[in-house]
């Protein structure tokens, strides 16, 4: 159906990328979802309560830097003989079955979905926090067309949707192509990062929220937070979905 307006003939139909997208929208409001871990009836939430419940916790006792264990919540023997540049850590899960396989489904099976999830849990879970800025830890632009979207990014804007924290992804950049962390060594894994990321702003006295969906060594996260504070930042807070202890 056409109408005449100003300009011309136009139609009221809605475009057709876009009525596709509705339909679908209509579609999950309409049939119960099912659970990404199990297939059960999940409702409208992307896990089942059992599933939920399944997610590895952390420890109780962690280091208060970079969030590994510890026998008392004293620091790391690491973070003592080689402190890092961010100021402390902040996870929701232990990275293990089942939830290696939720940022698995975010990274590789593109399912944006698992974004939105993260980025609320990380809203309930830092609900107290305030901050002046939140950065996504980003990709090198080739990494970014690869693999067509920073999962980093989209979990930062969900967390921003629910905190109304101030968001930039044009501040913190990855101008120099790395290899993979995860094929190099723990000791070779900093030497890998060094250089390969750029701050385009005075952070003087800001605090930062940097988030990521995994810390492992913690490497990548140390090298952004050193950049951030060569530019001001007071503080560095890392916040991620999983973090992967080391023993």
């Amino acid at each position: 159906m056409n109408y005449r307006g100003r300009s011309g003939w136009m139609s009221i139909l809605p475009h057709p990328g876009e009525l596709k997208t509705f339909t679908r929208r209509i579609g999950e409001s309409l049939l119960p979802a099912s659970c990404l871990l199990c297939g059960d009836d999940a409702g409208s939430a992307l896990l089942c309560p059992q599933c939920s419940a399944d997610l590895p916790a952390l420890p109780v006792q962690l280091c208060p830097i970079c969030a590994d264990r510890t026998t008392h919540g004293e620091r790391c023997g690491a973070c003592l003989k080689d402190p890092p540049h961010f100021d402390r850590t902040l996870a929701l899960f232990r990275y293990d079955f089942p939830a290696d396989r939720i940022i698995h489904a975010l990274k590789y099976g593109h399912q944006l979905a698992v974004a939105k999830w993260c980025g609320q849990r990380l809203a309930e879970r830092l609900a107290d926090e305030n901050f002046d800025l939140v950065l996504p830890l980003p990709l090198h632009p080739e990494r970014l067309r690869q693999r067509g979207f920073n999962q980093a990014a989209e979990i930062a804007r969900e967390f921003q949707n629910c905190r109304f924290f101030p968001a930039d992804r044009s501040i913190l950049l990855r101008p120099r192509a790395t290899m993979p962390q995860a094929e190099l060594a723990p000791k070779e894994r900093r030497k890998n990062v060094r250089g390969a990321f750029e701050c385009r702003a005075d952070l003087s006295g800001r605090h930062i929220l940097l988030i990521d969906d995994v810390l492992t060594t913690g490497a990548t996260a140390n090298e952004c937070a050193r950049v951030l504070k060569l530019h001001g930042a007071a503080s560095v807070t890392v916040a991620v979905v999983t973090r992967a202890l080391r023993d």
